[in-house]
């Protein structure tokens, strides 16, 4: 994969104040991971294991349980997923901070001692910046970090296998219908459009199996997350991860908690440079604002979501965006549950006035539209058809999946995912 084909756009972030907010809490988010990891994990448990009666937290300590060096054992841990962390950090900063910045302003700013270290450097200059996490990046650093055990290492291979390869066997099938009709067909000229991609795995696979494909992202966690792991990593195993060591409940054994998962489970940018592969591009921004433009009208031969469709507040302004953008007779194909993201969501006052006010001048806010509604399954497949699309497939509660599952833990959580696919009349 060629360096061109990172989250990039000619929208500065940096320029607008908001934006640059919000970037830079990201940022401090990875940053911060390090810091924060250690202190909610080890160092408040350490705090609570010792305000026991001394004659338990000392019995406590001794084999087979041995808790302070199990304690002990976390902290490694959290410093190799921080090594992860700390490089989405620096790429994000790289890509989003660094062509703004002003090379005599950041050298006054960075203490000598740090100058060929770019984490301290890039962290010396956020100082500057101001940049501070919220509360709620935080956790998403902290999700993001976990999600490349289901994304990219092998073991996740099980989720990815229920969740993705029914869309790429769609996409096979839908293949194979058009090189019916026409024998001069290749699959390279099959477009096909990923929102949510998320670290970007799907639009790997699909690239992979040697159609052209787009990914959409709106987060910036995500999209710092897969620039890094499709455009800046050198090896497979490039990092280990133990994503369910700093949860403390539902362990069978200590093993279990303590297990670490090498990732990528392989180089995107070997894979990609070798074999009959598609073209692969990227797009950032808000999938409702972007893919209902006129110039994106009847573009792509395909529309696959997993795992998405859920994190619309309005449902119908997705299914408006899908019909746009895709090509008359082109396949919408479907994979997921219908955990509605917004109806727990806290929403600040003073944001869903701006929000409210700029939808009132007739702006496309996008996602941030005032209103939301939660649908059944039945009703979003009725809503597909009513806007213009045939149902071909509809295969409700038919994939049985977890999302970054811990397979060993005492508590399990399965979705029964939905799988349908639409074809647009």
């Amino acid at each position: 994969m060629e360096e061109e084909q990172e989250w990039t756009g000619e929208f500065n972030p940096m320029a607008d104040p908001e934006e640059r907010r919000h970037l830079l809490s990201v940022l401090d988010s990875f940053r911060s991971y390090r810091r924060l990891a250690h202190f909610n994990a080890t160092h408040v448990r350490r705090q609570a294991f010792y305000s026991l009666p001394s004659a338990h937290w000392a019995l406590l300590s001794q084999p087979p349980i041995s808790v302070l060096d199990s304690l002990s054992h976390i902290d490694d841990l959290i410093d190799s997923n921080a090594e992860l962390a700390e490089a989405i950090f620096c790429a994000g900063f790289q890509a989003f901070v660094a062509p703004s910045l002003d090379s005599e302003d950041v050298a006054r700013v960075i203490p000598e001692k740090y100058a060929h270290d770019p984490f301290q450097v890039f962290s010396a200059v956020m100082d500057h910046l101001g940049g501070k996490a919220t509360t709620n990046d935080l956790e998403k650093a902290r999700s993001c970090v976990n999600q490349f055990y289901r994304e990219w290492s092998v073991h996740g291979g099980v989720e990815r296998e229920k969740c993705f390869a029914p869309i790429v066997s769609t996409l096979a099938s839908e293949f194979t219908l058009r090189r019916e009709r026409d024998a001069t067909v290749e699959k390279q000229q099959m477009n096909v459009l990923v929102p949510g991609a998320g670290l970007g795995r799907l639009v790997f696979d699909i690239c992979k199996a040697g159609y052209s494909v787009e990914g959409n992202e709106i987060s910036y966690h995500e999209i710092m997350a897969s620039s890094l792991v499709l455009n800046h990593m050198s090896q497979p195993g490039q990092f280990k991860i133990a994503p369910f060591a700093l949860n403390g409940s539902n362990h069978l054994t200590r093993a279990d908690q303590f297990r670490t998962y090498d990732i990528p489970d392989v180089h995107p940018a070997s894979e990609l440079a070798e074999g009959d592969v598609g073209e692969m591009s990227m797009s950032t921004g808000d999938f409702i604002v972007l893919y209902s433009k006129p110039e994106y009208k009847d573009t792509f031969d395909a529309v696959a979501t997993v795992f998405f469709i859920d994190t619309a507040p309005n449902i119908i302004r997705y299914i408006e965006a899908v019909k746009n953008c895709l090509k008359p007779g082109g396949l919408w194909t479907n994979l997921g549950p219908l955990l509605w993201h917004h109806a727990s969501r806290t929403q600040d006052p003073e944001e869903d006035a701006d929000d409210r006010k700029r939808a009132d001048k007739g702006e496309d806010v996008g996602i941030a539209d005032p209103g939301s509604v939660e649908l059944t399954d039945e009703e979003v497949v009725a809503l597909v058809q009513h806007f213009g699309f045939a149902m071909e497939k509809h295969e409700p509660g038919s994939v049985e999946t977890g999302y970054i599952t811990n397979t060993r833990s005492m508590l399990q959580s399965t979705y029964r995912a939905s799988f349908w696919v639409a074809r647009k009349k």
